[in-house]
């Protein structure tokens, strides 16, 4: 795995938010710090054919809290989460 970046804080910068595409249609929004390990994981329960990286290495905290706000726009403009993320 990379060593990650920091930020000014001296926090670690190693972690990206990504989605799952099944035939184009979003299935899954989620974080990591390693997407090939990410991918292969989910290879085992979820039905996808393309996984995107959608932001830049950031802090696990900026990753969530940007993974949290695309999730509330999904959710707003379809009025359900993805298929694969916990419906609350």
């Amino acid at each position: 795995m990379e060593v990650g970046r920091r930020d000014f804080m001296g926090k670690k910068r190693n972690t990206v938010v990504y989605e799952l595409y099944d035939k184009g249609k979003k299935v899954y929004i989620g974080i990591t710090d390693d997407p090939e390990r990410r991918r292969e994981e989910h290879k085992k329960d979820k039905k996808f054919d393309t996984m995107k990286i959608v932001t830049g290495k950031r802090t696990e905290e900026s990753a969530h809290q940007e993974e949290q706000r695309r999730l509330e726009v999904y959710k707003k403009r379809t009025g359900k989460l993805p298929r694969y993320n916990k419906q609350n």
